[in-house]
């Protein structure tokens, strides 16, 4: 699915998958998220041969037309505080979609797989 952004000029479409790669490299931006955690059998099969996707670990989910929802499974660096690297996360994803497309973000989850020793 894509998203369309439609303008007095003209329509925009923009793919999930663009959508979900943005909230990839928006996430490991932040201190403190050391990097993306499969979330699928198949971004477990790329991880598997060495691929780096920043689609890994990120879902987006179209609630309408110009409005999405994003799911994000992260690795954490030891000793940092969770819900102060989880706001900073929430709040720079959605900045940084909504910015960079045009496009609404009403939710940004973030599901913390594993913790990690850097």
């Amino acid at each position: 699915m894509a998203i369309a952004i439609v303008t007095d000029i003209g329509k925009i479409t923009v793919s999930e998958d663009i959508i979900a790669t943005l909230a990839g490299y928006a996430a490991i931006e932040n201190y403190g998220i050391i990097g993306m955690c499969a979330r699928t059998a198949g971004d477990a099969f790329v991880e598997l041969f060495g691929k780096d996707s920043m689609q890994k670990g990120v879902k987006v989910e179209k609630i309408d037309d110009n409005q999405v929802d994003i799911t994000l499974h992260v690795a954490l660096q030891y000793g940092v505080s969770l819900p102060a690297v989880s706001e900073n996360t929430k709040k720079n994803v959605k900045y940084r979609i909504e910015d960079l497309t045009g496009v609404s973000v009403r939710n940004v989850n973030i599901f913390v797989e594993s913790i990690r020793v850097n």
